[in-house]
Formats: C-alpha cells, sequence, structure tokens
C-alpha cells in the first residue's frame, strides 16, 4: 500500500500551489523533521497568525475558507470553532484532535502523522491561538506505534524550538501538547466518547447538548477536530481563502483538497491528495488503475467501512459530501474500496457487521441489541441457513437502527452498507434462505418498520 500521492507512473507534481497538505512529502516515505519542515516554509502561517492576524481574524478566515471536518462528518470547521464561548474569564480551554483513526478502509490520518507529524502541530498551534485553548491532546489511535514515537518526537522538537509551551514566538500565549494513545476502540471516534475515554471514564458517548464547545473535557469548553482537518489550517492562513477555494473542481460545494484513496483488488492502491469534485470513475481509473487483471469491479465504498455501497455506473459521481448524496450514500472519509466479482456479498457483510457489533459501547438498547441480531441472521444466511422473513427482519433493523433511533452514529453507519447490500444484491441473500420444508421455527417474528 503505497502512502503517497503520487498518481501512477508518478505522473503528478506536487507543489504548495495544488497540494497543501502533501507537497513537502519525501519521495523515500521518511518523516519530514522541524529543520525540513521550517525550510519548506513549515511554521511561516503560523507566525503570520502570531504576530498580523487578532484571534477572532483566524475563525473568520477559517469559517470563510469552507472547511468541513475531515473525519466523516464534514461540519463546518469554523462553524464549530465559533460554538466556543466568546467570554474572557474562562481561562481553561483544550483543543483535543481526533486521531483515533481506526475506520476500516482508512488510513490517511496515519500517513500525515507518520510523514508530516509538524503540519499537525502547526496545524494545532495556530488553532489554539484562535481558540484561546491553553493545553492540546492528540488522541491517537493505540495501534499507531509509528505515529505516536514521530509526533512525540516532532513536539519535542518543536519544544525546544519555543513553538510550543511557554510565550510562544514572544506573544505572551502559552500552549501545551500531549500525545495520548487510546486503548483501541472503534467508538472512541465519537468526540464526546473520546473525552470520556481522555478523562479515564468508559468510552460512552455523552448526550448532547450540552455540546463541548459548552461543557468538553473535565467540564471545561472544548473543540474536537480531526487529523486532516488541522492540517488544513496553515495552508488557509498562509495563501488566504480565495485560493484555498480555487482548488476545489466545479460543481463542488466542499473547499480545498481531499485525501482519497482506493483499495481492495485495484492495480496500484493508494492514497492521493486530490480537489473535491473528482469524480469516483477518476480515482479509480486513472490513480488507483481499474481492477487488477482477472477481476472485475463488482460494486465500491465511497468512503469507509459506514459507508453504503454503490454500482460501477455510480463511478461517474463527484467525491463531494453533495455530490455522493445523489447517488444515495455518504462521503465519508473519502478512501474507497473496490469490491471484486468473486466476493459473497453476504460474507462481506457478516463480517462487517461483526466488527460494527464488537466495537458498540453497549450503551443504547438499539444498537447493543440490533447489531449481534444482524449477525446472527447474516450468519445463517451465509450458512444457507437463513428463514423466510430474514431478509425482511434484516430491513427493520436497517430502518431501526438508522440516523436519529440510536443515541449516537455508530450504529446508522453499521447498516448503511447493509441496508445498501441488500438493495443491490437481494437474490445472493435469498440465495442462503433455506426451502420452506428444511426452515427451522423462527427466531422471532419479522420487524416491519411503522407497525
Amino acid at each position: 500500500m503505497t502512502l503517497t500521492s503520487f498518481g501512477p507512473a508518478n505522473r503528478i507534481k506536487r507543489s504548495a500551489e495544488t497540494h497543501p497538505l502533501t507537497w513537502r512529502l519525501r519521495d523515500d516515505g521518511e518523516a519530514v523533521w522541524l529543520d525540513e519542515y521550517q525550510a519548506k516554509n513549515g511554521y511561516a502561517a503560523a507566525r503570520k497568525a502570531f504576530a498580523d492576524m487578532a484571534q477572532d481574524d483566524i475563525v473568520q478566515t477559517v469559517k470563510d475558507s469552507g472547511l468541513k471536518g475531515r473525519g466523516g462528518a464534514g461540519f463546518p470547521t469554523g462553524v464549530k470553532w465559533g460554538l466556543m464561548p466568546k467570554d474572557e474569564s474562562i481561562n481553561i480551554r483544550y483543543l483535543l484532535c481526533n486521531a483515533d483513526e481506526m475506520e476500516p478502509n482508512t488510513w490517511k490520518d496515519r500517513m500525515l502523522m507518520e510523514q508530516l507529524p509538524h503540519l499537525l502541530i502547526e496545524g494545532m498551534l495556530i488553532s489554539a491561538r484562535a481558540l484561546k485553548t491553553y493545553r492540546g491532546y492528540i488522541f491517537l489511535r493505540g495501534e499507531y506505534t509509528t505515529a505516536a514515537r514521530h509526533l512525540n518526537r516532532a513536539v519535542e522538537e518543536a519544544k525546544a524550538a519555543g513553538l510550543l509551551g511557554k510565550n510562544i514566538l514572544g506573544s505572551g500565549f502559552d500552549f501545551e501538547l500531549f500525545v495520548h494513545t487510546g486503548a483501541g476502540r472503534y467508538i472512541c471516534g465519537e468526540e464526546t466518547a473520546l473525552i470520556n475515554s481522555l478523562e479515564g471514564r468508559r468510552a460512552n458517548p455523552r448526550s448532547k447538548p450540552p455540546f463541548p464547545a459548552a461543557v468538553g473535557v473535565w467540564g471545561k469548553p472544548t473543540c474536537v477536530n480531526n487529523v486532516e482537518t488541522l492540517c488544513n489550517v496553515p495552508a488557509i492562513i498562509a495563501d488566504g481563502v480565495d485560493w484555498y477555494k480555487s482548488l476545489a473542481r466545479e460543481g463542488s460545494e466542499d473547499m480545498g483538497t481531499k485525501l482519497m484513496g482506493f483499495s481492495g483488488k485495484v492495480k496500484n492502491p493508494g492514497l492521493w491528495e486530490l480537489p473535491f469534485g473528482v469524480t469516483g470513475r477518476e480515482l479509480f481509473e486513472d490513480y488507483a488503475g481499474g481492477m487488477r487483471d482477472g477481476y472485475k469491479l463488482k460494486c465500491w465504498q465511497p468512503g469507509g467501512a459506514g459507508t453504503g455501497f454503490l454500482l460501477p455506473e455510480h463511478l461517474d459521481a463527484q467525491m463531494y459530501a453533495g455530490g455522493i448524496a445523489k447517488v444515495g450514500t455518504r462521503m465519508g472519509t473519502g478512501l474507497a474500496m473496490a469490491v471484486d466479482d468473486s466476493i459473497n456479498m453476504v460474507s462481506l457483510l457478516r463480517n462487517m457487521e461483526q466488527f460494527f457489533a464488537r466495537e458498540s459501547c453497549g450503551f443504547c438498547t438499539p444498537c447493543r441489541d440490533g447489531l449481534p441480531w444482524s449477525v446472527k441472521l447474516l450468519m445463517a444466511i451465509e450458512n444457507g441457513q437463513g428463514q423466510p422473513g430474514d431478509i425482511e427482519t434484516l430491513l427493520g433493523l436497517v430502518g431501526f437502527l438508522g440516523p436519529g433511533k440510536t443515541f449516537c452514529a455508530h450504529a446508522p453507519g453499521a447498516v448503511e452498507p447493509l441496508g445498501s447490500a441488500i438493495k443491490y444484491f437481494r437474490p445472493e441473500f435469498e440465495a442462503g434462505i433455506a426451502p420452506v420444508s428444511a426452515a427451522v421455527p423462527p427466531l422471532a417474528r419479522p420487524i416491519v418498520v411503522g407497525a
């Protein structure tokens, strides 16, 4: 798997004008440390933000840029920043970087943290200045041991250079930054579950409101942003709103660039920084190289395991939130997965739902009981022992675990691929239903949504 922004045959020329996230990457894949990062204009944006911009102006610039969260939800970053309290008497505030990247088929944040750790630190430094936060935490997926090592080294380099700690750049502003490794739970990607885990509590999502901007870590105002989101901040501050907006393709409602990728049995699996608005077909054919010889594309997911399946004819959709919504699912993390024609969809969904069922925090009944129920039904269908009504039961679970039906977005994301798989590949599910004469008594009456 290539963790680069190059296309096939290295034909893509990266530059600061077109690839704000990845132009500093080394061709050998090694990390860019402080001296090299500063030689490549690193921390120039931070110096500009500290010397020439008021804190509220930084917030407004990010808001005007149209930057949205890159973790999957796509909430406008400047709007989220604007929710932090204005009261100057509140002198304890926190900035959290959500680096708990556990979405299957997604590895974009890993590349940034392993190869460009100072880009994340600079993004957090500027953000902390804007939000008046005195302490920050990078909540890192525990399995990312290389990223943890590189981030900790980069933090020490920044401290030694006076870019973290007390009186940063002679401004009188103090900011401490810590790397905190998690214990390996998918649910920690939900921001309030992350906050609970950071506090040493069980990683359950919290009821909202109050939102973290009002009551976050240890009851104090807190802003939580994704790794890739924060890494966009330095370029926006350095080069301006108009330039940033110009990077996206015509027709895209999302601004800037996005780390996108393709995994599966494609010829050139990898990760690339591309403008919002490229089509899925460009990503699949021009960058991933299409399917390997002997395989045919059956379907694909546009942004991680929690997004719905799409068919080959949907590849012409533009890769931005609204473009993918037009064909029936979500952009998610923007890292797509190709499913080849040798894969049985029932087995694939059983594997996915087992993961999501295991990673549920168990707080709310629909998620705690509904996801394991879907696994049992899928296992029966996979083994040819499904019962009449099982597919209807699965569709009922998709409805009952959908958006707004559970405490957080874990369950809706878990059942979205299930619903789309039944929609497009129902005969594969029907093939696992045993003949009536061989069927055993049903596990439960089928669920009928709205009954």
